[in-house]
């Protein structure tokens, strides 16, 4: 059972992400000879935050859409009655939720405390109209806290997610199909099919990873064969806007920041590891 699509959307792309990220691999700079992370810092955090905000005003039409108006009112996308108040009440307690939870998780850094948000509404979607509001808060706050740990853990494993989509997508998108299974087990399903469970929320999930990986990570190998999937050095070094448009919207040049992703007060790299800004 899904309400909402965190699973056939955020799940599927967040693992085709993934699949895609593996033969990309990560950007200049990003990692040492060593293995360990220099943190990319955005050229505009502010907008950053900002255009998540608008993404939050974007999901109540986007939720909207597993919602059908009839002649005897709202049903979901299986049919079964529904009402806006419970779509707007939970949606809101999984925004609130999930800032909080990665607010804590992360000790306040900025991006990851804004994803949160996203990360709490993706959290409570799969449930988002039968929840108790109360329960919907406590999962989204689990999905917010998850994150910055996911985003360390795909760090680990020398992948360069630079906008954490596999940790928001991926990750919440699994753990609001999990959470179904605890939290509202035994609710009813479509007539024919068997209530809402624990095993066939984990079977679902299989599901939906395997249609998400599996074509990320063989599109991505095709791509990659054909030199199509990433573009020069030189680009990359000069920076898109100006290799592609051409512009500079950021004409001061901002280099690369090396530090700690998240956690504590973070030791500053050695300027050795830390590429110049290419000279314009």
């Amino acid at each position: 059972m899904t309400s909402a699509p965190p699973g056939c959307v955020h799940l599927v792309a967040g693992m085709f992400t993934l699949g895609v990220l593996i033969h990309l691999g990560p950007r200049i700079g990003r990692f040492n000879k060593d293995g360990s992370a220099n943190t990319i810092e955005p050229h505009n955090l502010p907008m950053t935050m900002l255009g998540l905000m608008l993404i939050f005003v974007g999901f109540f039409g986007f939720l909207m859409g597993c919602v059908i108006y009839g002649g005897e009112g709202y049903i979901n996308i299986y049919g079964m009655g529904t009402n806006l108040s419970a779509w707007v009440f939970n949606v809101l307690m999984g925004l609130a939720g999930g800032i909080i939870g990665a607010y804590i998780a992360s000790r306040g850094e900025p991006f990851w405390t804004i994803s949160g948000g996203l990360a709490g509404v993706i959290s409570v979607g799969a449930g988002a109209d039968i929840y108790y509001p109360g329960v919907a808060f406590i999962i989204a706050i689990a999905g917010g806290a998850l994150i910055p740990y996911l985003g360390r853990l795909v760090e680990k494993m020398g992948i360069d997610d630079a906008v954490g989509a596999v940790s928001v997508h991926a990750g919440c998108g699994l753990w609001s199909l999990v959470a179904v299974g605890i939290f509202a087990s035994g609710y009813p399903n479509v007539e024919g099919v068997d209530d809402t469970s624990l095993i066939g929320q984990l079977i679902c999930a299989a599901a939906f990873v395997a249609l998400g990986f599996i074509p990320g990570y063989v599109s991505g190998w095709m791509l990659k064969k054909v030199n199509l999937l990433r573009i020069p050095a030189e680009a990359e070094l000069a920076g898109l806007d100006l290799a592609h448009i051409p512009a500079l919207p950021y004409p001061e040049g901002i280099p690369i920041t090396a530090r700690e992703p998240f956690i504590g007060q973070p030791p500053v790299a050695p300027a050795d590891t830390v590429p110049a800004a290419p000279e314009r």
